[in-house]
């Protein structure tokens, strides 16, 4: 049976982190300051940023919140932006997705400041990702790193598979895996035999966005099997892109959902956000 990571336990100890980051900054008279921008009355978002505005409280993060309305136009939104791009004591911009359709969202995210951009989701940050030279990376594949090194699995030389190569989770996991020193396969619906493929896999990352797709004949003993996929079944329960129970029997050790990556992706934001500041105010 699979160790179990804990993903609310590792976030914990980033948070932990990344305020005592926050404290020695602070006692430098700088305080690191998050600005977070809704649109919109979508649920999970309101959910999705009360969540940060509560990790920042715990962080000693200061807060910004702004909440627009669903009918905001495409230039008001930008204009907000331009407005905290120019504001010295704002160091990180969010923008929650999706956005309204009138609204260009990769028009918005272009607008933020490369510096500022503690989603990690501007192709400059993209760009940096992809040769190795990143400070700001995307938040949940940086926490799925987390989960894997910080479990004790050395990355290097091992086969990694990635299912998903979306430019949010799929691809920047692929990146970083490598930067890692891992051996890095990309699998998607283009992929021929994709249980094969993960069958050689030593550390499994799925992120494909298809309820329990990778199943235990899908999997080798012994591998590491981390998580990302959200889903919500038809009896309201949520469960991932890998059938638990099942690989659970092989992995030898495996992120559960929810309590794996979810927590981890507001943790790395947070890290993200000190980061920012640390550099904005060159230290």
């Amino acid at each position: 049976m699979a160790n179990i990571i804990d993903g609310k336990l590792i976030s914990t100890e980033i948070k932990d982190e990344v305020k005592a980051k926050a404290d020695e900054l602070k006692a430098k008279g700088i305080e690191p300051c998050l600005a977070v921008v809704l649109v919109g009355e979508d649920p999970a978002s309101q959910v999705y940023v009360r969540n940060k505005k509560r990790a920042c409280e715990y962080c000693g993060i200061k807060s910004l919140s702004y909440e627009l309305k669903e009918d905001t136009t495409e230039e008001e939104l930008l204009a907000l932006i331009d407005k905290l791009n120019a504001d010295k004591d704002c160091n990180g911009i969010l923008v929650q997705l999706p956005l309204p359709k009138h609204i260009d969202e990769n028009k918005i995210l272009l607008r933020i400041l490369p510096e500022k951009d503690v989603d990690g989701f501007h192709p400059y940050n993209v760009g940096l990702l992809s040769i190795g030279n990143a400070d700001l990376k995307a938040c949940t594949p940086a926490g799925c790193i987390e989960l894997i090194k910080r479990s004790g699995v050395d990355i290097t030389g091992k086969r990694c598979v990635v299912v998903g190569r979306s430019n949010i989770v799929g691809k920047p996991v692929g990146m970083l895996l490598l930067s890692e020193n891992g051996t890095v396969t990309t699998c998607h619906s283009r992929t021929k035999d994709i249980a094969e493929v993960c069958r050689q896999a030593e550390i499994l990352v799925a992120a494909v966005g298809i309820p329990k797709f990778i199943k235990g004949d899908m999997v080798s003993e012994g591998v590491t099997v981390i998580d990302v996929g959200i889903n919500r079944l038809e009896n309201g329960k949520l469960c991932g892109d890998v059938d638990f129970e099942e690989v659970s029997e092989k992995a030898a050790y495996i992120t559960p959902v929810p309590g794996g990556v979810g927590p981890m992706t507001i943790a790395m934001l947070m890290n993200n956000c000190v980061i920012a500041c640390k550099k904005q105010n060159n230290i």
